[in-house]
């Protein structure tokens, strides 16, 4: 049986990609996890923000399927956090 990404994970691969999408210089631990995706320091668009998603599957081994995005806002940092842990929750269970 195998396992699939803990939340601290999760939580460090999403901070990688935002920093890599923000093309800052920035360790995954100096980005809070309440900070906006697209603010001051975070400056995600849409087209990052898919980009970003095919590259967390493929980093994660997970599959994010469309319909876990219906009727969700996305914020912070947190927010995308919590969808991805989710996602990678369901695939689990299907293996």
């Amino acid at each position: 049986m195998t396992t699939g990404p803990d939340h601290t994970t999760v939580s460090d691969s999403v901070k990688r990609v935002v920093i890599a999408e923000s093309r800052l210089s920035l360790a995954p631990e100096e980005i809070p996890d309440n900070e906006p995706l697209s603010g001051d320091l975070l400056r995600l668009n849409s087209l990052g923000f898919v980009g970003m998603l095919v590259h967390l599957e493929d980093a994660l081994e997970v599959e994010l399927p469309d319909d876990l995005f219906v009727g969700r806002t996305f914020k912070t940092v947190n927010d995308l956090v919590e969808v991805v842990a989710e996602g990678a929750r369901e695939t689990e269970e299907l293996r």
